[in-house]
């Protein structure tokens, strides 16, 4: 099953770490810019705000946010694996999702310009 990957391309941030994982993926994850892109709306019930707040994956059917969204693309990437296991321990996990919203949230003061 495809998981779908909603990302702001047009964050330099951003768009540098998914070209990474573009790299070593496979058919596996779908990537989809969420750079004025009405169907991104749509598809994930979310408004432009929201997207542009965090990262999104939609995994069977589910919309997921922000480090739990790492999680899954992590899984899905061998490379990666290690690291959805590591952030799948409470404990961890924990950490990192702060981390996560700390950086996500002046990666969006950085881009938010984008909100129409």
């Amino acid at each position: 099953m495809t998981i779908k990957v909603f990302f702001n391309n047009s964050c330099s941030v951003c768009r540098l770490e998914i070209n990474h994982y573009k790299k070593v993926s496979d058919s596996n994850l779908e990537w989809i810019d969420i750079t004025n892109n009405e169907d991104a709306l749509k598809l994930t019930s979310k408004n432009q705000y929201e997207l542009l707040r965090r990262l999104h994956v939609i995994d069977d059917g589910k919309v997921i946010a922000g480090a739990k969204a790492f999680v899954v693309i992590w899984s899905k990437i061998p490379k990666y694996k290690f690291l959805s296991k590591l952030f799948s321990i409470k404990f961890f996990f924990i950490i990192f999702h702060y981390a996560y919203e700390f950086v996500a949230y002046f990666l969006f003061l950085k881009n938010r310009n984008q909100l129409k």
